[in-house]
């Protein structure tokens, strides 16, 4: 049997950590305002756990990224392939991360793709080099580690 799965984030500011990474991943923002319309329509989720972003309604304290190419439920915005969903929590990151993402950059085209991401808002920490091979660890805006190989 396979799993279907997601890869969840906790966050600080949901919109602004799926912004940065669409941007770094070329994901696109899930359109969940059908979805929240109708809710909202039959009552069944209130105003107040929505926001306005990208010119729609989307929810408060949830919003996820979705590969480009896979499909996706259109009555709902939500993917159904390769995706992350950042999660409101009231706590801040405290410790390393247990589990990080490594983006792969095309060969010759580390420095121009950090720079990329810096300008997205990550921060570079150190370079490794090792026999293993060479990466640049970095920090998306709220201090969560991924490394660019």
């Amino acid at each position: 049997m396979t799993l279907h799965w997601k890869l969840v984030i906790d966050a600080a500011d949901p919109h602004a950590q799926a912004d940065f990474w669409a941007g770094a991943l070329g994901y696109l923002v899930e359109d969940n305002s059908a979805l929240i319309d109708q809710l909202l329509a039959d009552g069944a989720a209130p105003p107040e756990a929505t926001v306005e972003s990208h010119g729609r309604r989307a929810w408060r304290d949830l919003v996820a990224v979705r590969h480009p190419d896979d499909p996706y439920d259109p009555q709902s915005g939500m993917g159904l392939g390769r995706r992350i969903l950042f999660q409101r929590v009231p706590e801040p990151k405290t410790v390393k991360n247990r589990l990080h993402i490594d983006l792969h950059s095309a060969p010759g085209s580390r420095p121009a793709e950090t720079a990329r991401l810096e300008t997205l808002g990550a921060t570079a920490l150190r370079e490794v080099k090792e026999p293993g091979g060479e990466w640049v660890v970095m920090t998306d805006p709220e201090g969560n580690e991924f490394c660019v190989q």
